[in-house]
């Protein structure tokens, strides 16, 4: 959380509405798809000048631009002015580390979310930000990355599947929000079979490694916490908003979305109390094999004390001492050693203390 706090200082001065990009350049060139359809119409094509998407504003079909890089602002920028998209709109698509939140702006909503996904060669989960600007009949995706979770959507449109090809701009909306969500559970399986891992190695072998592998995990925790608690609050604000853009047909669907939102919240919380419990665990298990290691040598140690005792008394030199001269005293006192030792290691068994 700390090294988002950082980069605020990068707009701290800034008068309201300034372009300016705040976060990780992902991409070396922004790529722009296109993607016009509808019931009987199918286009798709990756154009070179961001000039190019401006005739389909006004088509009346429905259009999906996605950029894949909000490092350019100049391409931010040109498609709000052909689009008619506010300046504070355009910080937040470049302002990649804030929070996502939703904006009514009358002749289209601001919706922006986080993306988690995992990145080839790279252990952890990858949080990248994803806006959408939903109009009357388009879509504009920012993203910070080329890759996404939104290829299921892609072969739905291209296969001519019945409800999206005739639904409008604000189902392909909710079907973009729906494919993000799906990707949470996908990250949280893969986040719950790690904290078993490490459960399991801290009753097993409580070592250094473990516990920074859990304190890892806890601030992994936090920062998908933040990534995912308030898409709560956006897609309930989507839902309940009375604006033309969201038909009511589109609306169940939108439950559907906040329902698995609402599923996601409470994982993300019962991971953060097992996490949070690990270091009990871990300190319960130290605290049980050093109890171990204790009782071995307790048990050693009261072995001996009676054993000690014995040496103890013919370790003293005295002159008069009847045994001294005894033929068999040696071997009397090694077997009574022996005895004693051996009664007691029995005595030690039945009472399951070994």
């Amino acid at each position: 959380m700390f090294r988002f706090l950082k980069r605020f200082h990068e707009r701290a001065g800034l008068p309201p509405g300034a372009i300016v990009h705040i976060g990780e350049r992902k991409v070396e060139k922004v790529r722009i798809t296109v993607i016009d359809y509808g019931e009987d119409r199918f286009e798709e094509r990756v154009v070179d000048r961001v000039e190019e998407c401006f005739p389909y504003k006004d088509r009346p079909t429905t259009t999906w631009i996605n950029v894949d890089g909000v490092h350019d602002v100049s391409v931010v920028e040109k498609i709000g002015a052909c689009y008619g998209i506010h300046p504070i709109v355009l910080e937040d698509v470049v302002n990649t580390i804030d929070r996502p939140k939703m904006l009514d702006f009358g002749g289209y909503l601001f919706i922006s979310l986080k993306m988690l996904y995992f990145e080839d060669g790279n252990p952890g989960v990858k949080v990248e930000q994803v806006s959408l600007v939903l109009g009357p009949s388009f879509v504009i995706s920012f993203q910070e990355d080329g890759g996404d979770v939104f290829d299921p959507v892609r072969e739905r449109i291209r296969s001519g599947a019945e409800r999206i090809r005739r639904s409008g701009a604000d189902y392909l909306a909710y079907s973009l929000i729906d494919a993000v969500v799906d990707g949470y559970f996908v990250v949280f399986e893969w986040l719950g079979d790690r904290i078993e891992e490490i459960q399991e190695r801290l009753v097993a072998a409580p070592t250094a490694e473990s516990v920074q592998g859990f304190h890892q995990l806890k601030r992994e925790l936090i920062e998908l916490r933040r990534a995912v608690w308030p898409l709560r609050d956006v897609i309930s604000n989507l839902e309940r908003n009375e604006t033309p853009l969201v038909r009511p047909e589109t609306a169940p669907f939108l439950r559907n979305v906040y329902g698995h939102t609402i599923e996601i919240i409470e994982t993300i919380e019962s991971f953060r109390d097992l996490v949070a419990g690990m270091m009990d665990l871990y300190l319960s298990s130290l605290s049980m094999k050093l109890n171990e290691v204790m009782k071995v040598l307790t048990i050693i140690a009261t072995i001996f004390i009676p054993l000690t005792f014995i040496v103890g008394i013919y370790g003293m030199n005295f002159r008069h001492m009847p045994e001294l001269g005894w033929r068999y005293g040696y071997p009397a006192v090694m077997l009574a050693i022996l005895g004693i030792a051996v009664a007691m290691l029995a005595y030690f068994r039945r009472k399951k203390w070994l």
